[in-house]
């Protein structure tokens, strides 16, 4: 979805963005963007984790 933006359509983004948001409160909704995101990506480890723990338990039981 992402990929079909462009460098362009990116510049537009970051424009509007300054326009409505300002140059004040842009840099903190992008630490706030990047904080989501980083525990997003933290929790999403912790759950693929999980989940290949339990995978290794079944294909053990099921050798045994």
């Amino acid at each position: 979805m992402l990929s079909n933006i462009g460098v362009p359509g990116l510049i537009l983004i970051l424009v509007i963005a300054l326009v409505i948001f300002g140059p004040k409160k842009l840099p903190e909704i992008g630490r706030a963007f990047g904080e989501t995101l980083r525990e997003f990506k933290k929790s999403t480890k912790g759950l693929r984790d999980e989940v290949l723990e339990e995978l290794d338990e079944n294909k053990e039981a099921r050798k045994s």
